[in-house]
């Protein structure tokens, strides 16, 4: 998963930004109180208090000629600082800054699954669980460059409801593929959808710091490059649904907690405030991975960590 997109005193060590801690509701037609609500929608209390999603949902196969597979069950979570930026122009703003993971759990059983027999091949292989680090965004201000003013267009207000779909239609050269994929193909295409629900008095109320939303999420994208797929026709489908938890990490299912403590602690913790690399996807991780498999003499094939 990827790319989740402003009060003058919130709690200790929180954000300055624009709209006081007395305030009334939002308005999510200024520019201002739309930034505002866009950060409660995505952050925790402050930089220093990180907010925590968690979703939970199924992973299917999608082949021609053959009906779709329930291949996993899946537990994901994202640990996310969102930090106060300045720019001299354009005043004050905000930067998600995360990192991410989704568990391919068995379908009968819910165990962590480590080594598959994939069923359209048959070949036993390794999981890669997903776990991406860092997941950030873009920063955020009331008013961009050109000065056009902060908006969110896909924002459906209903009785006591907000919705907010947003899809990322995705379409780049893959991460595994070489220099000419314009001329050959082999593009990474997907699609990504993110649904938000919010109570409305909640999300508009600028006298506490943040909000509570709940999740849907979609994507659509090419076979996982740990299944070994080559060039067979088909896709995968991941629907999951979730929210932002009051309670942070402690709060998330054990078989997540027990495996990021065992397996991935760092990812216990969201980043650092300062954080500027690039960002990770399945298909980079596998490359970094494979990389450096390789270069340990190992077998290139397949890829995965492991645990």
């Amino acid at each position: 998963m990827k790319t989740l997109l402003v009060a003058a005193t919130m709690l200790a060590g929180g954000f300055a930004l624009a709209t006081p801690a007395s305030a009334q509701m939002l308005d999510p037609e200024k520019p201002e109180d739309a930034l505002e609500i866009s950060k409660r929608l995505q952050c925790g209390v402050s930089a220093d208090e990180p907010a925590v999603f968690h979703w939970s949902g199924n992973i299917y196969g999608r082949a021609p000629g053959v009906r779709d597979k329930l291949l996993f069950k899946g537990e994901g979570m994202n640990i996310r600082r969102c930090v106060e930026i300045e720019d001299p122009e354009r005043g004050k703003g905000w930067r998600l800054i995360s990192r991410e993971i989704m568990l391919m759990l068995d379908p009968e059983t819910g165990e962590v699954v480590d080594e598959w027999e994939n069923p359209y091949t048959g070949e036993t292989v390794e999981v890669m669980q997903i776990h991406n680090d860092p997941v950030n965004g873009r920063p955020n201000f009331a008013y961009g460059a050109d000065g056009s003013p902060f908006r969110l267009s896909s924002m459906r207000v209903a009785g006591d409801y907000v919705f907010m779909p947003f899809e990322a239609p995705l379409f780049y050269p893959n991460p595994l593929a070489g220099d000419y994929q314009q001329f050959v193909g082999n593009m990474y295409h997907a699609m990504e959808i993110f649904d938000f629900a919010a109570m409305k008095d909640e999300l508009f109320d600028g006298s506490t710091p943040t909000a509570y939303p709940m999740i849907s999420w979609v994507r659509i994208s090419p076979w996982a490059p740990w299944m070994n797929m080559g060039g067979r026709p088909g896709q995968m489908v991941f629907n999951a649904m979730g929210r932002k938890l009051p309670g942070g990490f402690e709060q998330l299912p054990d078989v997540l907690k027990d495996e990021i403590r065992e397996n991935y602690p760092i990812y216990e913790s969201a980043p650092p405030k300062d954080d500027m690399r690039p960002n990770e996807t399945t298909w980079t991780k596998f490359k970094k991975l494979t990389d450096a498999k390789r270069a340990a003499g190992g077998e290139a094939k397949g890829g995965g960590e492991g645990h």
